[in-house]
Parts: C-alpha cells; structure tokens; sequence
C-alpha cells in the first residue's frame, strides 16, 4: 500500500486547472496578508492609501501580463461578475432583437449568466453543441455558427473540461469580418501561455487569479478594449468609486470615470488583490517559457501514462491545441469521485467533473507525484 505524502508536499499536486500553488506560496501570502493587517490596523488615516495602492497594483500586473494599459483593466469578485459588468455596459440596442454566440464547453457560470439574460435583454442565445462523440467543440462549428445576426460572442480560450484551446487568431479575423464584439475568457489559459491583446485585439478579456497565476479567490480581473471603452461602456450598476472622483458626493453630479474604473460600483474589495499579488509576483519573475517546458513534460508523460492504463484522452494530443491540463474519461467500472478520494489519500490531488477526471501538472508537481499517480491510479 503506497504511503500518503507529507501535508506540506506539493508534488502530487495536480489542480492548477483549480487553485494554483508555488514554492513559498504558504508563507508570501501570510507576509503579505500581516502586512495588510499593520497598515489598516495603524493609528493613523493612510490605511485607504495604502489599501487602494495595492488594489492598483495587481490591476497594473495584470494589464502588464495582457500587453494592455492600467487605463484598460478593472477588478470584480469574479469571471462571472467580471463578465456580467461588461454585458450592463452594453446599450440595449446592441444586444437586443441579435443573437448572442457560445459553445457548450464554455465555463457553465457564464452560459448561466447569459441564458438567465437573454429574455430581459431581449436577444437569443445559441449554443454551439459539441457532434457526436466529440468532447470539445470544434474552431469550424463556431465559426459555422457565427453567422451575420451574431452580435456578440463569448469565446473560451482553453476549455476548463477539456483543455483544448481555440484559434485566436483565426477568432479574431471572423470578428473582424463580421463585425461582431467579441469577449474571451482566458481564465484557464493565462499564466500558462502567452497571450497579447495587441497580437490577437478583442473587446473584452477576463479572467482570474486563481489557477495558474496561483492567487486567491474574489479577484476578478477585466479588460475592455479602448475603442469599446470609448463607444459604450455605461454600466447601469454604479457606485462612487465608478466616478473620476470618487469623493464626489454632489448627488446630482455623477459623472463616470473616463477609464476602465466605470465599471467598479461601491467600496472595492481589496483583501484577495492582496493575498492574489505574491502569486502574481512569483510567476511572472520565472523565466520567460519556462512554467510551460516544465508542464509539458510532465504532460507528455501523463499522456503516456494514460494511454498506458486505456483511458480515453479527452484533450487535445498536440502541444498546440491544448492548454496546461490532461483530462481523461474514467472507465465505466469505476466511479470518478470515489476515485478522486482515493488518490487524495495518497497524495495525489485532481479532481472529477461527472466522468472527467481533471490532471494539471504545475510548478510544484514533480517526476515523483507523477509516479505516485501512476501507482494509484487503477488500470
């Protein structure tokens, strides 16, 4: 019987698809988190300054990461909260008696988030299905889909299900020739592949610090394109910090703010910014390429592994049409989540969605964790 690993081991773990981790992540955040503590807990008026600097800070990160400006970003609680403040944004009229585009293999919160929409803001949505068989669906299906009625459509980089990832180029010019605004969610891609806002331009990105850029959860993350910004963005949920001045109490004097920081609301939350930012640091001080080569070697032996064992692969055999994660359909003998339990016990953390089990190696995950899972994990 295999021995569990230490509680402070990290090298079975493979649930960067979920929470991310490094080396040091446990004692960064607590300094930085302390720190927070002695700034607002001092006796003395800064603590807002310092509280909001940090806020910006992450936000200037995360612009940074994208190849976007400060101007550009802005932070919610969440991808679906992100999302939702860019479709309050929208006039009717752009959304309304259109159609709204998906594939079934988006993020579930969003498709909820849209089809809970659909009726109030009058436009219809339709969801690209997966053929028969298939486990993603497929760049040509969508593109079929995005016909001229198409005002928006919502495209998920890399499929948290799957990990297949689309064509973002291609993406872009069949926005372009359409003239549809386009929004991506690149929140299991980012930080495990490079992406540019300038290389592949969309109106709209969000994502998240949790996953691969190894932060906490309630940190959203936005981008609105600046033509976007300039032509509607006038979100309906507002608050004194969507204001150019927010210390602007004049009631009969709102204006917005002429930035990306229109579509916060009230008071920001500001304490996961803090605890997201060591991870945020940390992985964006590693050498250009160098969290990847580390994944996918690891990935390729997971392969291997698996194939080994029969499973059947549910992502994408080519470095190029995958993200950082192997997911594999659990044979019809066993039952996933039992499965899952089993592993943890051994120290070896994935997880299941019904019959997918979900493996992403990450910084922290080692030749070893590899070769526990391959003994735990049955033929």
């Amino acid at each position: 019987m295999h021995q569990p690993a230490p509680a402070d081991d990290f090298s079975g773990w493979f649930m960067y698809h979920s929470v991310g981790v490094y080396p040091g992540h446990r004692e960064a955040m607590t300094a930085a988190l302390a720190g927070f503590a002695a700034s607002w807990c001092a006796p003395d008026d800064r603590r807002w300054d310092a509280a909001l600097a940090a806020r910006a800070r992450l936000l200037s990160d995360w612009a940074e990461l994208i190849g976007a400006q400060p101007a550009n970003v802005f932070g919610a609680q969440n991808v679906t909260d992100t999302f939702a403040r860019y479709l309050d944004g929208l006039a009717d009229q752009t959304l309304r008696g259109r159609t709204v585009l998906v594939a079934a293999d988006c993020f579930p919160s969003l498709h909820f988030l849209l089809s809970g929409l659909a009726q109030a803001r009058g436009f219809t949505l339709r969801t690209v299905a997966l053929r028969e068989g298939q486990a993603y669906v497929r760049d040509e299906d969508f593109l079929e889909a995005w016909t001229g009625d198409v005002a928006l459509a919502l495209v998920t980089w890399v499929s948290s299900l799957t990990s297949r990832r689309v064509n973002l180029a291609a993406i872009c010019e069949h926005a372009r020739r359409r003239g549809s605004r386009v929004a991506l969610d690149v929140t299991q891609g980012i930080g495990i592949l490079p992406f540019d806002v300038n290389t592949t331009p969309f109106d709209f990105v969000c994502g998240s610090t949790l996953k691969w850029l190894c932060g906490a959860p309630g940190t959203g993350l936005g981008y609105i394109a600046p033509h976007a910004l300039a032509q509607e963005a006038t979100p309906a949920v507002r608050g004194w910090f969507s204001q150019q001045n927010p210390f602007n109490w004049d009631i009969d004097a709102f204006a917005y703010a002429s930035d990306a920081r229109r579509f916060d609301t009230g008071t920001p939350s500001v304490l996961p910014f803090v605890a997201s930012q060591p991870g945020m640091t940390w992985m964006r001080s590693q050498p250009a390429g160098s969290v990847r080569e580390h994944n996918l070697a690891l990935c390729h032996q997971l392969i291997a592994m698996l194939d080994e064992k029969r499973y059947r692969l549910l992502s994408p055999r080519n470095d190029d049409e995958r993200g950082g994660s192997i997911m594999a359909e659990a044979p019809a003998h066993l039952d996933a989540a039992q499965l899952v339990v089993k592993l943890n016990e051994a120290g070896v953390f994935v997880d299941s969605r019904s019959r997918t089990l979900r493996f992403s190696p990450g910084v922290c995950t080692t030749p070893a964790g590899l070769e526990r899972l391959a003994q735990c994990l049955p033929q």
